[in-house]
């Protein structure tokens, strides 16, 4: 009997802001710059990826590529992302 397997899609899981606040700090206590950004786009496409281009003023396809484990976001795109998709990044003391 074959086993029928499918990928496992985060952004499918993300339903509520406390959902997404949850995961993103999650990968931000890891460190890893290329999941913080893959956690980043799993957000703005749960949400939508046209809705949060639309509020970024930036491009839905750059976007995809940016905020992707082989993208590298600069801060002001994180930010604006992070307000788009109704997040704040915060400064804690370690």
């Amino acid at each position: 009997m074959k086993t029928k397997t499918s990928l496992w899609d985060a952004a499918e899981h993300l339903k509520t802001r406390d959902d997404m606040a949850a995961y993103m700090a999650g990968a931000l206590e890891e460190g890893d710059v290329s999941l913080i950004a893959a956690a980043l786009g799993d957000i703005a496409r749960a949400q939508g990826m046209t809705k949060i281009a639309r509020k970024t003023g930036l491009g839905r396809e750059s976007l995809y590529k940016t905020l992707s484990r082989e993208g590298n976001p600069e801060l002001e795109t994180v930010l604006r992302v992070c307000d788009a998709v109704g997040l704040k990044l915060k400064a804690v003391p370690g």
